[in-house]
Parts: C-alpha cells; structure tokens; sequence
C-alpha cells in the first residue's frame, strides 16, 4: 500500500511576518521558510501508518520552484521514503496545484492521498478538495483520527455539532486536522540519511499541466495593532472607565 503526502512550502510559523512597504505583498526576501505544519501533521501521519504496517511506501510531492527541495528533505528526515518535486510555472494558486497533483496521482497510483487541512500562509484550505473532485476520489476534510479497516479508510472529524465518522472506500483523500496527531522531530541520523534518498524532479508543463491566473492580489495591510489595556480595583472604577472611557454604558 502507498500513501502520497502533498506538502507546501511556507514562512516559518515562529518568524514575525512584514508586509512590503509598498503593501504589495508580504516581505519573503531573506525570510526563512519552513515545511508548513499542517503538512508535517499529514507527514507524520503516513509514516504511522507505514510504522503500524498498514502501508509499504511513503511519498512525498510538492509543486513550486527548486527551493521547495529543502522542505522535501524535512519530510524525507521525517521518515518518508522518496519525493517528488512538480516544477510548474505561472501562479501556485490551489487549481493549478490540484491539477500537478492530479497528474502525480495518476502517476502514482496512491491507496491514500494526505494534505496538511490548510496551509498558514494563504490559509485557503482548496487544494485538497479540488484534487479529489479532479481524479474523482472519495475525501474526508479535516480529519482527527485516521484508520483503515477492511478496505477502507475510517476518518473521525470534528464538526460543529460534534465528531463525524466516515468510511472511505480506497483510494481516498484526507485532509489532516491539528488533534490528529503531533509530529516528531527530525533526528540527526535521520537528517544526514534523508540526504540519500531518491527526490525526483517532474517538469509541470510535461506533464501536460495547463495554468491559469483565477485570482489576484490588490494589496496587503498588517492587522491593527491593539492598544494595552489597564488594570481596575473595584467594580466602581471599571463602571466608571465603561461609561466615561469606552461609551459602553
């Protein structure tokens, strides 16, 4: 059995985003980037399942430039087995992506396909979906446990009204939720072999896949920054501030 990752590439979470002083975009010159940690959930997740033997092989793929390599590698130091970098000109808007994918699936032959639930910097949560409906697979979003039974893929998912469980029949996409799981660190044996395994790199227009601008951006503005807020001592003073101070009252 296989299971096919889809990963992105995305600011590191611990580092202060800039926008440009033009407000044109977010500042990335000389920003580190990291393996966005939704996809190191969904990488995670398939090295369990190769761990508890319900899976032989662990792929992973992404689609971008040459520098999404070195978040290949994080995922390879994670434990998975080979990757698979799609080169694709033109905008990396969720539908161009799912259509890379899609060409990878049917590539691939994958028994399962995992995605981070979302990626933190555009936060659009599309690509997985899009891919399922593109290669006409059963899929489950947002999943917080994941297991296989039968034939088929169990996924528990938290909704508004509670928890959800469906059965998929295989192959499925899953979309990976925070509870899911939480991912290991890479160690430094792990790190060093990672460099040894195979990263195969896949020209996107020889694939055959056609790009097109569905979206685009007129600006970008930091939040508000918030204003510290102050410390009452009685009941009578925070009346007084909610009347006088803020007109609430």
């Amino acid at each position: 059995m296989k299971v096919l990752v889809a990963v992105k590439r995305a600011i590191d979470p611990n580092i202060k985003v800039r926008v440009k002083t033009d407000g044109s975009d977010v500042e990335l010159t000389g920003i580190k980037m990291a393996l966005n940690p939704f996809c190191e959930i969904a990488v995670e997740e398939a090295v369990r399942l190769k761990e508890r033997g319900v899976a032989q092989e662990v792929v992973v793929v992404t689609v971008g430039s040459s520098a999404a390599q070195e978040q290949l590698r994080t995922a390879l130091a994670l434990g998975a087995d080979r990757a698979l970098l799609v080169e694709l000109p033109g905008p990396l808007e969720p539908l161009n992506v799912a259509k890379a994918l899609a060409r990878v699936v049917e590539r691939e032959r994958p028994d399962l396909v995992l995605f981070g639930k979302q990626a933190i910097d555009q936060e659009n949560s599309q690509t997985g979906q899009m891919l399922a409906q593109l290669v006409g697979l059963p899929q489950a979003t947002c999943a917080s446990a994941l297991s296989h039974a039968a034939g088929e893929w169990i996924v528990e998912r938290e909704i508004d009204g509670g928890r959800q469980t469906v059965a998929l029949r295989s192959p499925a996409v899953v979309t990976c939720d925070l509870r899911l799981n939480e991912p290991r660190y890479a160690s430094l044996p792990a790190i060093m072999k990672a460099k040894k395994k195979p990263l195969e790199v896949l020209d996107g227009t020889t694939l055959g896949v056609a790009t097109r601008t569905h979206t685009r951006l007129l600006g970008v503005q930091p939040p508000i920054q918030r204003t510290a807020g102050i410390r009452v001592q009685s009941v009578d003073e925070l009346v007084s501030h909610l009347k006088q101070r803020a007109g609430v009252l």
